[in-house]
């Protein structure tokens, strides 16, 4: 238990009653993989001709998605700006599908942390990527369900009327990340261009000698509202359910070793071949992918809550380079520009809790939502695509479902929902393998539910994630067929 927070023993005995009975390790689909609940991978899917289709609304159809290599930051893109990689990914799924730069209705972004020089990377990366000066552009934030908004926004557009043809996408570029002067040299900076005399003008020079002044504000992915790091508040929702450092190494060994297979086998179509500019040899792999074993895993020391904490380096998501882009379209259009669609967007939801004890269980929340929104049942699901920001976090997710005192006094329900089989959830691997450019990810786990879909024979797929603020979110994609 982990008791260097004060908070993380009352959570941990407020959840107490959500424990449940580990299982040792054991293979699924030739890949070790960790078993919290035997529900887990109870899960059978119901074949169902059921469609969500609703008479009087628009359909709104994924063409394509596709995406740069994600890659660590600090490695081959650093001398890049997000806007390249963005006008990249751009360039890919306009040569991918084919579609005239001047057939675009409507171009929307995610992104997270800005570049002050391209606040709207959405129209710098239109502008560069040679796409129709007269094709309006936004840009939107909301954590890592950023690009996630994106797609959204832009059914949006679609459902209502006001557009036939959005591209969205996502864009995140930690390699170099804007690092602030300190408040206080902001304001002596401020106050120079107002000094008239030599002496006014000598006194704030010496004032910004200081170290108060001179120190620099360095970004963090850290909660304003609480001011905690993410990761100290996914240690402390680790604790809180009793998640083992074995079970967090061993589903982030799952993770890597099913992102390997998948990229050996040619699964990651949505992945680019990118020709860095300055750089030799084009870049064609995500480079976070690495599968180790459990004996140098366990070797790794905690990185947030030390010496006591279960998150290390090997299973949390990493600090990533890349960008996604994506081709949704009113079904008619689609057609009529002859595109045979990947899938059906269909209902949608966004969730909210609070951000200092639930920061990261928006998919928890949002699961049951959307398919009580949209009629479905676990069954009648065949693809899980959940986002992974650390290995405790997408356990916590699946005990949250399959607790029921969790549901009753936290989610309000008569009883535990259920959680999602693992044997459906992230096969061709997660954020903590394939890499988090926190902008981009969203288009990512949508394309790939839908890629599966296709591979897998299933119908429909749910798509969750959860976000910086407390925030989550769910999509319902639906496999097209004709």
């Amino acid at each position: 238990m982990i008791t260097t927070c004060a908070s993380a023993s009352k959570m941990a005995s407020l959840l107490s009653r959500t424990v449940l009975s580990v299982r040792s390790p054991f293979y699924s689909n030739g890949v070790r993989c960790v078993s919290t609940s035997s529900v887990y991978y109870a899960g059978t899917t119901t074949k169902s001709k059921k469609t969500l289709s609703r008479p009087g609304v628009r359909n709104v159809v994924l063409v394509e998605g596709v995406r740069t290599p994600f890659l660590l930051s600090g490695t081959t893109y650093k001398n890049l700006m997000p806007h390249d990689l963005a006008r990249t990914a751009l360039q890919g799924l306009l040569k991918r599908t084919g579609l005239p730069k001047d057939a675009v209705d409507y171009i929307t972004y995610g992104t997270v942390i800005q570049e002050v020089k391209t606040s709207n990377v959405a129209r710098e990366a239109a502008l560069g990527a040679g796409i129709s000066d007269r094709v309006p552009a936004h840009t939107v934030t909301q954590a890592c369900i950023s690009s996630n908004q994106a797609i959204t926004t832009g059914i949006g557009l679609i459902a209502s009327g006001q557009c036939d043809t959005i591209i969205a996408g996502g864009v995140e570029f930690m390699s170099d990340v804007p690092i602030r002067h300190s408040r206080k040299m902001r304001k002596l900076m401020l106050a120079m261009n107002k000094a008239k005399t030599v002496p006014a003008r000598m006194q704030l020079i010496f004032q910004m000698l200081t170290p108060s002044a001179l120190t620099p504000e360095l970004p963090a992915v850290a909660e304003f509202s609480t001011n905690e790091t993410m990761g100290h508040s996914g240690d402390r929702l680790a604790a809180a359910f009793k998640i083992s450092r074995q079970e967090q190494d061993e589903y982030a060994l799952r993770s890597h070793t099913l992102a390997d297979a998948a990229s050996k086998k040619g699964l990651l179509r949505d992945r680019l071949t990118y020709k860095v500019p300055g750089v030799a040899e084009p870049v064609d792999n995500d480079n976070g992918i690495r599968p180790s074993s459990m004996e140098q895993l366990a070797k790794l020391k905690p990185a947030f809550i030390k010496p006591h904490g279960t998150i290390t380096a090997a299973n949390a998501s990493f600090l990533t380079d890349g960008a996604s882009a994506c081709l949704i379209m009113s079904e008619e259009k689609a057609l009529a520009m002859g595109f045979k669609p990947l899938a059906y967007l269909r209902n949608f939801i966004y969730v909210a809790q609070d951000p200092k004890d639930q920061l990261l269980l928006g998919p928890a929340y949002a699961t049951p939502q959307i398919l009580e929104k949209s009629g479905l049942a676990l069954s009648d699901i065949s693809v899980f695509e959940y986002h992974e920001a650390f290995a405790g976090q997408i356990l916590a997710n699946m005990k949250a479902l399959d607790s029921d005192w969790f549901c009753t006094n936290m989610m309000k329900r008569s009883g535990k929902f259920g959680a999602p089989p693992l044997d459906k959830l992230n096969l061709w691997g997660g954020s903590l393998s394939l890499g988090h450019p926190f902008g981009a990810t969203g288009v990512r786990l949508v394309t790939t539910a839908a890629n599966r879909l296709h591979n897998e024979d299933g119908q429909f797929a749910l798509v969750a994630a959860c976000a910086a603020g407390g925030l989550g979110h769910a999509i319902i994609v639906e496999r097209y067929s004709s």
